[in-house]
């Protein structure tokens, strides 16, 4: 049977496990606190699964590869830097998050930093800056677009109709349960190919004379494809880039998308085991990149030619090396990894609506009235139904973006978010003394210096010759950097949530006993 043939067999298969398992997530749903949180469901190493395979995006399993393809062996600086970046920002937040969260009964990382800083501004702010996360969802769509045009042989239309589609039925039937039970089935799988590609890249598998025959093919085709740094591109030119990736990843972890699954655990004393085996398994997954720098000694430059693309670097791999039953096996690897951060990314992003701007803001306001059990019931169904309008949304967006690379697309996404994440939040649950003034400064200091950062608003010829010229000259050259950009931002959101809370009004004391744990629980007022 020819790949096609056996791509559509697994992909019915896979769609059947997935819908599967969102009916079985269905009946685990009681109310839209289960839909948006599955509070207190799972233990520590299933959850270091689920977590793993929703930081492991598309973009580790097709933009990196990508990136790799393109630029080299560089890439295993963002390989290694990204999740230490990431499970480090979790080890400084997650007790607070997790503890404070669960007090409060919290549904997003927007109300939970409404409840830390007291304040209704703080959360409808954080609401609306986590809309830019639709391009870091329209980014997987793009990823199951190329995996479904590549392997079932569709048109791009159909490809990510399909796509939407499998999210759309598995997501609106369980929320986070859904979200978590298949991202923990699809991590297991992700690893294990993981692990599959890593080998082949150990060995050279494919190319006369292995690892070292592979180096050379890499040297002969460009001597920078072996460099340590890449003078062509701006995501690894010089060391600077290469700490970014670090600094920037820091706070990932706690995007919404994922700092929700937190409240997820049984058992908060077993964050620790969680947080070690999730960086286990997302460091062995991030090595997936080296993926790209096979296909790369493989193929040579076949993917710029017209038609192909960097993104295809992965699974044109595994068609190039493999009989097509397996290489269509592996297929399904990769989209595990697609819809594993796209189901954690539409759950989030339907909780801005049902209850960061419905439940906790407009019922308020308006004064409806209603039950606890009435609102319960309206705000589950807000959640299925801005489930299905969010899907559409981005499906729009992807379309409009998919011949972008993935990994970029992504970043637009979270690159400001982490930005604006790095003073409130990282900063926030380490000092009791910022402020609600603080966090609105870090909030805004951070997204606003990545938005000008990365669409290089600054313009040298503003400037006289001189220091000032030669910053900003390097300051727009830093702008096709993310990394870079996002770094940057969140130094800014650092800087303005430390300074501004020191020169306004602190917290009441009583509050922050409770949000730290050694008090009652305090409340939130407008601000």
């Amino acid at each position: 049977m020819t790949l096609i043939t056996w791509s559509w067999i697994f992909l019915v298969l896979y769609i059947a496990l997935m819908v599967g398992i969102g009916f079985y997530a269905q009946r685990r749903v009681k109310h839209a606190d289960d839909f948006a949180t599955a509070r207190n469901s799972y233990g520590p190493v299933f959850l270091a699964f689920a977590f793993a395979a929703s930081t492991a995006s598309g973009a580790t399993f097709l933009g990196g590869p990508a990136l790799a393809y393109e630029w080299g062996f560089v890439i295993n600086w963002s390989n290694v830097l990204y999740p230490v970046g990431v499970y480090l920002g979790i080890l400084i937040s997650m007790r607070l998050i997790a503890t404070a969260g669960n007090r409060f009964g919290n549904r997003s990382i927007p109300e939970y930093l409404g409840d830390r800083y007291q304040s209704e501004g703080v959360r409808v702010l954080v609401a609306l800056l986590s809309l830019v996360l639709f391009f870091y969802l329209a980014g997987q769509l793009v990823s199951g677009l190329v995996m479904f045009e590549i392997m079932l042989g569709v048109s791009p239309g159909w490809a990510l109709i399909i796509t939407t589609l499998v999210l759309l039925f598995y997501v609106v039937l369980g929320g986070a349960h859904a979200d978590i039970l298949t991202d923990g089935i699809q991590g297991l799988m992700m690893l294990v190919l993981a692990v599959i590609v890593i080998v082949m890249f150990a060995v050279g598998y494919g190319i006369d004379g292995g690892f070292s025959g592979m180096v050379d093919a890499l040297a002969r085709q460009d001597p920078d494809l072996v460099a340590p740094l890449n003078p062509k591109t701006p995501l690894f030119h010089s060391w600077w880039s290469i700490v970014a990736i670090l600094l920037a990843h820091m706070p990932l972890g706690l995007l919404p998308h994922l700092g929700n699954k937190l409240w997820a655990l049984k058992d908060t004393d077993g964050q620790l085991r969680f947080v070690r085996l999730a960086f286990l398994f997302g460091l062995t997954m991030a090595m997936l990149g080296v993926g790209g720098l096979l296909a790369r000694a493989l193929l040579g430059d076949a993917l710029y030619q017209p038609g192909a693309n960097p993104n295809e670097a992965l699974p044109m791999l595994f068609i190039e090396l493999f009989p097509p039953w397996l290489a269509a096996l592996v297929g399904v690897g990769v989209l595990s990894a697609i819809m594993s951060t796209a189901d954690g990314l539409v759950v989030s992003s339907s909780q801005i609506i049902a209850n960061d701007i419905y439940r906790r803001t407009l019922v308020p306001r308006l004064k409806l009235g209603i039950s606890h059990d009435a609102l319960d019931s309206s705000v589950l169904a807000i959640s299925r139904i801005s489930t299905v309008v969010v899907l559409l949304l981005t499906m729009g967006m992807a379309w409009a973006l998919i011949d972008t690379n993935i990994a970029i697309i992504v970043w637009i996404g979270n690159g400001g978010m982490m930005a604006a994440f790095a003073g409130p939040l990282v900063v926030g649950a380490l000092w009791r003394g910022v402020t609600r003034h603080g966090a609105y400064a870090g909030l805004l200091g951070g997204f606003l210096t990545f938005a000008l950062l990365y669409l290089q608003v600054i313009d040298p010829g503003w400037f006289e010759p001189g220091l000032t010229r030669d910053v900003a000259t390097w300051l727009k050259g830093e702008g096709p950097n993310p990394y870079s950009c996002a770094a940057m931002g969140e130094f800014v959101s650092v800087f303005a949530t430390v300074l501004v809370s020191k020169l306004t009004r602190p917290l009441p004391q009583a509050h922050l006993d409770a949000m730290f744990g050694d008090g009652e629980l305090g409340t939130e007022t407008p601000a």
